[in-house]
């Protein structure tokens, strides 16, 4: 049965953000819903399985070990959350699971700072849960380990840099610390890292990540869609203090994420991350915008992280090279390449209620179309106000057609 041993098995932008949401938004509420994106039939039973899972998951806490690392590796966060993280405890009943048939529903509601822990574990026991109770055998560890030393064999002619992104659409915990031994163990100095904080201390890596969508998201519930943006990177600037300097800019396009990031912020940061459309359009828009603000490109790095294996990174290295500063987080093609068809989910922010605030929907408007998340209605909305060309097609989650 999928089991988590360790609190730290999650992915490192929910911790920074966990942080920065103890600090400046301590009572703030948020709901998250699970989309099921690939359309995948889960097998009788699967959510009482999922439910146990979860349960076993309220035994977990920060070890003095662990926290050790954090306090080492990770300088600029406070002490004071490092103490709250050794006292938090997942708690089940923030969860609620049902299963209809072969459709599964997972609804995550509480304080924002409790329930932002969630999202990825579970992304994870899900995947784990769903190819245990198929039954599909997987490639031998072997394999596994082959196929991830043939891409690095790969990546290193391209004189690049690699982080794992493969958390939550991993093949299995198994699956995951065998790539990162694998990757840790490769020859070169290619692979940098990984987004996951108990594999990086288990492998004696760094733990990379900055923030995701939600924090844009809630910022849009609280101050509103054409303040989202500067509000949410000025908000993390003071908490981190130029810091994890990779803001993420397709929140609600990254045509309206630049123009809201001026000079200040575009010298504050270290680059930006690249999460939906075409990767060749967002560089290009990127090196421009930073010539636009008189800033050297070369100063200056895009992460991709959209789906990647090794043609698209291939391709990006080849334009990108010269111009602008360049890595990759690489997800699933890392941790569920073993000869199963890979899961196709997310698990979003769907509502939020600041301090004093009212329940609001949340949105995301991401390059591509087909990853938007939210109500029709909210997407409309913002569309307008942003001046948005509403004629974008539209992928709205099951909770329109509830409502």
């Amino acid at each position: 049965m999928a089991a988590f041993t360790s609190i730290l098995d999650n992915d490192f932008y929910k911790f920074t953000m966990q942080f920065a949401v103890v600090k400046l938004f301590p009572k703030a509420r948020a709901k998250y819903q699970f989309i099921n994106r690939g359309k995948h039939e889960f097998p009788e039973g699967f959510g009482e399985r999922l439910k146990e899972a979860i349960a076993q998951m309220s035994t977990l806490k920060l070890t003095s070990a662990e926290k050790i690392f954090l306090t080492e590796k990770c300088p600029y966060i406070d002490p004071t959350y490092l103490d709250f993280l050794q006292g938090y405890r997942y708690d089940p009943s923030e969860v609620t699971i049902a299963q209809d048939a072969t459709d599964l529903q997972v609804i995550i509601e509480g304080y924002w700072y409790r329930t932002i822990l969630w999202e990825v574990p579970i992304m994870s026991l899900i995947c784990e849960l769903y190819y245990a109770m198929l039954g599909d055998n997987r490639v031998p560890d072997q394999e596994v380990c082959d196929i991830v030393t043939h891409k690095m064999d790969k990546y290193d002619k391209l004189d690049i840099t690699i982080a794992d992104f493969g958390t939550r659409r991993r093949h299995s915990y198994e699956v995951h610390d065998l790539v990162i031994r694998t990757l840790k163990d490769h020859p070169s100095s290619t692979f940098i890292g990984t987004s996951n904080v108990h594999l990086a201390m288990k492998y004696q890596t760094t733990p990379i990540g900055t923030h995701a969508h939600e924090w844009f998201m809630f910022h849009a519930a609280k101050y509103g869609y054409k303040m989202a943006n500067l509000l949410g990177l000025e908000h993390w600037s003071e908490v981190y203090r130029g810091d994890l300097g990779i803001a993420l800019s397709d929140t609600y396009t990254t045509e309206v994420f630049f123009k809201q990031f001026d000079k200040k912020l575009s010298k504050l940061f270290d680059g930006v991350r690249h999460d939906s459309g075409d990767p060749l359009n967002f560089a290009q828009m990127t090196i421009d915008h930073y010539k636009a603000q008189g800033i050297d490109p070369r100063t200056k790095t895009i992460i991709f992280s959209d789906g990647l294996d090794y043609d698209k990174v291939e391709h990006i290295a080849h334009f990108c090279e010269g111009k602008i500063g360049y890595s990759f987080g690489i997800g699933t093609d890392f941790t569920n390449d073993v000869g199963l068809p890979r899961m196709n989910i997310v698990l979003k922010m769907v509502e939020a209620k600041p301090e004093d605030g009212e329940w609001t929907g949340v949105i995301k408007l991401s390059d591509e179309p087909n990853k938007h998340t939210g109500l029709q209605k909210e997407i409309t909305m913002a569309k307008e106000i942003l001046k948005i060309d509403p004629s974008t097609s539209l992928r709205v989650t099951k909770r329109e057609m509830e409502d």
